[in-house]
């Protein structure tokens, strides 16, 4: 009995990780869109807290004449003013050229590509909210496509971002390069630091901050990672709270930073001070 009861475990282990989503991914909230049912196969993942739902079917649902395809690994969504790129394994989708952070990775189930609603939702110019006494989410819809990057983007601070981020962060995981990011945008609302992302990455109040300025990698083209860390900062998003300062400590002479400041996180190679 006892080897039958571990053999029962192993198989539900096995079924899970067979699944492409976490073992607690076991309901199946309803989804409601502009308060009328829609049957899009929503997947509440209890381990992430986050409520998944499948591109394709959700696309149709709230976008009726969407196309959708599977290209160059990764599904592709197309109507009229919008085009959306979810990857699996990212923690952002593409949504006519802006970065939208998930949070919580793309992922697969039963073949289907699937995405954390409110990033999907959202880069439809649609709203969501989870009502917790009937486990149903609630999508409100919008203009139906959210603001192209080209007009909600600066181009001068995405450029200088977009540099220091490659720069300094090369070989870092994305969210280290969101982190390098966050710094920079931190210094810009401080008042202690210059008012902009290129003062900021310029100053020299306090000696040089940042090597690349001096050693000239300021002014190579950003890789492609880069910029869309450097996007998604633009958006809004943080994973460092108020940190101000980082350094990795296998290659820094000066500990400066780690004497005098609050330690927050590590990220990759990175640790961050606020």
């Amino acid at each position: 009995m006892k080897k039958l009861t571990a053999l029962c475990a192993l198989l539900a282990v096995l079924l899970g990780l067979t699944l492409g989503m976490a073992a607690g991914a076991v309901i199946s909230p309803p989804v409601y869109i502009d308060g009328a049912p829609a049957s899009v196969g929503a997947v509440l993942d209890k381990s992430v807290d986050t409520t998944y739902v499948p591109i394709r079917a959700f696309s149709y649902a709230i976008r009726p004449g969407a196309q959708v395809s599977w290209e160059k690994g990764q599904a592709v969504v197309r109507c009229g003013d919008l085009t959306i790129t979810a990857r699996e394994n990212d923690c952002y989708i593409v949504a006519n050229g802006r970065v939208l952070y998930t949070r919580a990775k793309v992922t697969s189930m039963n073949g289907s590509i699937m995405v954390p609603v409110r990033a999907l939702a959202g880069a439809f110019d649609a709203a969501v909210e989870w009502h917790d006494a009937t486990c149903s989410v609630s999508v409100t819809r919008g203009s139906g496509a959210i603001l192209p990057a080209e007009k909600f983007y600066d181009a001068d601070a995405l450029l200088w971002l977009s540099r220091i981020i490659s720069a300094e962060s090369e070989g870092e995981p994305f969210l280290g390069k969101v982190a390098v990011g966050n710094v920079i945008l931190n210094r810009v609302k401080c008042p202690d630091f210059p008012d902009s992302i290129w003062g900021v990455i310029f100053d020299r109040n306090w000696g040089v901050q940042f090597e690349p300025t001096i050693n000239g990698r300021i002014y190579m083209t950003p890789a492609n990672e880069s910029v869309l860390a450097a996007k998604m900062c633009l958006e809004g998003v943080s994973v460092v709270g108020d940190s101000l300062y980082f350094l990795n400590p296998a290659k820094s002479t000066n500990f400066w930073i780690m004497q005098n400041r609050s330690y927050v996180t590590a990220i990759g190679d990175h640790l961050f001070y606020a």
